[in-house]
């Protein structure tokens, strides 16, 4: 039989959350015991104060170490105890320390109250320390009951069919597949073909590919430094795949209108390693579409030139890479018509953020960019010169932070800002999907 002691100042909070379910039926089948130890007994005082003003003053009362300490004594004068202490300092609490906690014959829960517990009762009497998760409650008595429950489940016999336990989320790390039930259909929704197949292995790989999908969603964490099986990493990669086709990222190098050194709005000349480098650029971190935009048709000519040579011409055999990088360069006249074309392949109109070196009240960050770029299309624009006029500004939906270096200094070329910046959206944008 495994007893779970649970010390607190109010035992009859856990009347009603032991006498229905399973944990009931484990009670009665006696495969566990729930020996509630109330900590005003063990209190020394005609009062049976358990609690007092802590020293150094400050706001709420500390819970006494003579009761808690009695109170544990007591217990372990009957048997050997794991001794836990529930606290926010603590380790946190996940189904890997439940398997480990059912290992224990007898283990004892220490409900903190207030502003906790001694400082000394840590060292006098605690094994460990267990938080439930970051956030605070009026007492550990929830975190005991809920950490008591997991536990619980994984004594054999507990939940009459011990292949449950080993098919719930996190026992291997991974979220939970879906659960159906009859009626087949309910509100127009059905339940999937393959779970009344009737094909066993069918349904083992349905339910294991669902579970890593869910997973990937909703705790992604779960599966960082996981040692997991081909098949597994085979449903990963493609869920990967669909998770990246995102609605899109796409640059633009603007040369109207930009300010001059004088603060004049003037039209610049396209240079060959802009063209170059930033295409590259643009390719490497998964970029859909490069523009380079300026009124001024000769530029557009000597820019078009320049693409063909490395498309159709003798460089397109020369340096197939190079080839490779032009093909999502194009050349336009304005940055209207960037936008109506991007409309066009995603069927609606881009987030604008332009890029700059100050902040602005709408500044947005890296990590925001690749999250705006899940659901909608996003057009960087980069600026030539020095820097957008303020027409350009005030007709973004936001601009993105400031590159920060070693100083204040930080005015880069724009082959590097973009180089710089699609590094870092890439390196979020990665981060969600693995």
């Amino acid at each position: 039989m495994k007893i779970f002691n649970v010390l607190t100042i109010f035992p009859s909070i856990f009347d009603s959350f032991f006498s229905y379910g399973v944990i009931s039926k484990g009670i009665s089948n006696r495969l566990i015991k729930i020996n509630m130890v109330d900590i005003r007994e063990y209190a020394f005082d005609k009062h049976k104060m358990t609690d007092d003003y802590q020293y150094g003053g400050g706001q709420g009362l500390v819970m006494k170490p003579e009761p808690i300490y009695e109170a544990v004594e007591s217990v372990r004068l009957e048997n050997d105890t794991h001794v836990i202490l529930l606290d926010p300092r603590g380790r946190r609490f996940d189904q890997k320390k439940a398997e480990e906690l059912s290992l224990y014959n007898n283990i004892t829960f220490i409900c903190g109250r207030y502003e906790g517990v001694d400082e000394r009762i840590r060292s006098l009497v605690v094994d460990e320390e267990l938080s439930l998760g970051d956030f605070i409650l009026t007492g550990g008595e929830l975190a005991a009951a809920t950490m008591i429950d997991s536990i619980a489940r994984l004594v054999p016999g507990v939940l009459g069919d011990d292949r449950s336990a080993e098919e719930e989320s996190f026992t291997e790390g991974l979220l939970e597949f879906p659960h159906y039930t009859r009626p087949y259909e309910f509100k127009g929704l059905k339940v999937p073909e393959v779970l009344r197949s009737g094909d066993h292995e069918k349904i083992r790989k349905w339910r294991k590919k669902e579970s890593i999908k869910i997973t990937l969603q909703n705790r992604i964490d779960l599966l960082k430094d996981k040692a997991l099986d081909s098949e597994a990493m085979d449903i990963i990669e493609q869920e990967r795949v669909k998770m990246n086709k995102r609605a899109g990222l796409y640059t633009a190098l603007l040369h109207y209108p930009m300010l001059d050194k004088q603060g004049d709005n003037v039209a610049t000349a396209i240079t060959n390693m802009d063209l170059h480098d930033i295409s590259r650029s643009c390719k490497t971190f998964g970029v859909k579409k490069y523009y380079v935009v300026t009124p001024l048709e000769a530029q557009r000519e000597i820019a078009g030139r320049v693409l063909k040579h490395w498309l159709q011409g003798y460089g397109a055999e020369y340096n197939s890479n190079r080839k490779e990088a032009f093909g999502i360069t194009a050349i336009h006249s304005s940055l209207l018509e960037s936008i109506a074309d991007i409309e066009k392949m995603e069927g609606e109109k881009p987030v604008l953020v332009a890029t700059s070196a100050r902040k602005y009240p709408n500044t947005v960050s890296y990590r925001e960019i690749a999250g705006i770029t899940k659901d909608k299309p996003v057009l960087l624009l980069f600026g030539t010169g020095w820097g957008f006029s303020e027409d350009i500004i005030k007709e973004a939906d936001y601009i993105a932070e400031p590159i920060y270096g070693a100083g204040d200094f930080n005015h880069l070329s724009v082959r590097s800002a973009v180089a710089i910046i699609l590094d870092r959206i890439n390196a979020f944008v990665q981060e969600d999907t693995l």
